[in-house]
């Protein structure tokens, strides 16, 4: 039997909890807010397999016809001597074009950026006819204009400048495909670029050039590189406006994706492959150029480099 006052201290001790858990706060419950979209694993797998069945099964293809032949064939089409010319021609005209859209593509993208004049917006709809206009209607055209008896091309002839059939064919074409790249990438930049800044810089007693070297040039830097390698990387897998303009010699004006197409049509399987497998392993290289540079630009303009 309890004693009267051990009941007390008892019923004492019961009330003192009673009143703390009444006291305790209740911590509420935080639920995942309902969303229309599926679930992560439903949407991860739909991404794998929409993306293995667009790109990686037929770049594992590729991969795979290119290294399974000996390595004596594979040595002899892609070092071959029509191979390298062929590879040399590629890459010279894709970076001439390139860097000729980075200079001008720059300027085209201030212009539609900082002017209004009339007819801003058509010109702005014209720099994306390359990307809806057919390759081949474009080569066609192109080389209406420029050969002998065209509109431009009547006119360089007599200055010994033969612009159909020749290397400067090919740049023309290439430049004409490449320039969407480079004022697409650099206008959203220039879009963002505060005009305060500039006007800063000129109030401190900044010349012209220095304030396009030291405050416009870092700021944009990033996107030119990119569009720089974007189209650069688009120029060597051109193919449908080169092959009406180049005249598709060997040797002389063959390109690679040229040279891929005529072994298919030889019946020559295992060199398309090789050289094919070359160019992918070109294009991974150029994206990871695109993505390192875009890094260094960043971090030297943290720097103030």
């Amino acid at each position: 039997m309890l004693s009267t006052d051990e009941r007390y201290t008892r019923l004492q001790s019961r009330s003192v909890d009673s009143n703390e858990t009444r006291l305790k706060p209740r911590v509420p419950v935080l639920r995942r807010p309902h969303s229309i979209v599926p679930g992560f694993g439903l949407t991860l797998g739909y991404t794998v397999s929409y993306l293995s069945l667009i790109v990686l099964i037929p770049l594992s293809a590729v991969v795979v016809k290119g290294v399974d032949q000996p390595w004596a064939s594979f040595k002899d089409a892609v070092f071959d001597t029509r191979t390298l010319l062929a590879w040399r021609l590629t890459f010279g005209t894709a970076f001439a074009a390139s860097v000729i859209n980075a200079f001008f593509g720059l300027i085209v993208a201030w212009v539609l950026v900082r002017y209004d004049f009339p007819g801003r917006r058509i010109l702005d709809a014209l720099i994306d006819m390359p990307f809806a206009l057919p390759t081949a209607v474009s080569g066609i055209a192109l080389t209406a204009i420029y050969a002998d008896n065209g509109w431009v091309g009547h006119l360089l002839q007599p200055l010994g400048i033969k612009a159909v059939f020749s290397p400067l064919g090919i740049i023309i074409a290439l430049t004409f495909i490449g320039l969407p790249f480079i004022v697409r990438t650099v206008q959203p930049t220039i879009e963002d670029l505060d005009p305060a800044v500039e006007e800063a810089a000129t109030l401190l007693g900044a010349p012209r050039l220095t304030t396009l070297r030291r405050v416009i040039l870092p700021a944009i830097r990033p996107a030119l590189v990119a569009g720089f390698v974007t189209a650069f990387a688009r120029c060597l897998g051109e193919y449908g406006s080169v092959i009406f303009i180049s005249g598709n010699m060997p040797m002389k004006t063959e390109i690679a994706s040229l040279l891929i197409v005529t072994k298919l049509q030889q019946f020559d399987y295992a060199g398309a492959s090789a050289i094919a497998l070359l160019m992918l392993v070109s294009s991974f290289l150029l994206l990871f150029l695109v993505n390192f540079g875009q890094w260094w630009s960043t971090r030297a303009q943290r720097r103030g480099v």
